[in-house]
């Protein structure tokens, strides 16, 4: 058995040329087939597979009313002036700390979009519009994982003095109703952007561009969620640990506003617990079905009808 190792060591790269493989195969060639040829028949009418799609883009824009709807009840919920301007000093902060993250993006995209540029257009010639429309896309990719994050953190810091002040007063439920509602409305917008961008590329662009739009609308998400996920991380331990030597200095109890790093602590409590796992869950829902459609893809090749519908119907039960 020993000696035979060899042997069958050397026949797996002949047997892998006799396969011959496509030299550029991969997510980025994937044909999404024509959507237009797909109807429902729902209540005894044939409702077409495009006209779904157009109802989800409502919807879509009915979740991010109802999500500014929130925000708009949150601030308007009553707070004690001293709560509203440590709750301010903590969102300045935290905006500061979103712009240096936003300038640090900015640069890699460059360098992805110049990769993105050679292989679209070297590598498999494609013509400038095209490969204008894919860095696009991933441009949208990285200002939705990026936008979603911001108002997750405006929202958590409007919500937090008008929590504390509702429990100050003895309300328990309103205490509790605020972060819920708050948290409600950011996930609620999360999904709400994350179908509009993929919907939107699904029903208006040609079929031979959804495939690599797709990509670069996953790789601008993914980037976004990993540098916003790992650096809140970073952020969130030194500026606790930071906080809590400096408590040890001074012996001063935990988080007590004489502490001269508790400000920094709160901002890396936001950065790393609610930037992080917002810009992440924007990109696990959108690359989960990105995912799908290229699974179906490339397993439906030879029956485009079936993988058409199969793709309206995931988009539906997102919708719902």
């Amino acid at each position: 058995m020993r000696n035979k190792l060899p042997r069958l060591a050397l026949l797996i790269p002949a047997i892998l040329a006799l396969t011959g493989f496509p030299v550029w195969a991969g997510e980025a060639d994937i044909q999404v087939p024509d959507l237009t040829q797909v109807s429902f028949a729902i209540l005894g009418m044939n409702v077409g597979g495009v006209f779904l799609m157009y109802v989800g883009l409502v919807v879509c824009a009915i979740g991010l009313a109802f999500g500014m709807v929130q925000y708009q009840q949150t601030i308007a919920k009553p707070a004690h002036q001293s709560m509203l301007s440590v709750s301010n000093l903590i969102w300045e902060t935290c905006k500061s700390y979103l712009l240096q993250q936003g300038k640090f993006l900015a640069i890699l995209w460059v360098l992805i979009g110049a990769c993105i540029v050679y292989y679209f257009m070297v590598l498999q010639q494609r013509s400038v519009g095209d490969v204008g429309v894919i860095l696009a896309a991933s441009v949208f990719g990285i200002l939705g994982s990026y936008g979603v994050a911001w108002f997750g953190m405006r929202i958590n810091t409007q919500a937090n003095s008008r929590s504390a002040f509702a429990a100050l007063k003895g309300l328990p439920w309103e205490a509790l109703a605020i972060p819920m509602r708050s948290g409600m409305s950011v996930g609620l917008l999360l999904i709400s952007v994350e179908l509009f961008f993929m919907i939107c590329i699904l029903v208006f662009l040609p079929p031979e561009l959804k495939g690599p739009s797709f990509i670069g609308f996953a790789i601008g998400e993914s980037l976004g969620a990993a540098a916003l996920r790992i650096c809140g991380g970073i952020f969130t331990k030194i500026a606790d640990i930071g906080s809590d030597l400096m408590k040890i200095v001074f012996q001063l109890p935990e988080d007590d506003p004489k502490n001269p790093g508790v400000i920094a602590d709160c901002t890396g409590d936001n950065a790393g617990d609610s930037v992080g796992p917002t810009a992440d869950g924007f990109e696990t829902y959108g690359v989960t079905g990105v995912a799908l459609i290229a699974f179906l893809a490339l397993v439906l090749a030879t029956n485009q009808l079936l993988c058409a519908q199969l793709i309206i119907w995931i988009f539906v039960m997102r919708i719902l």
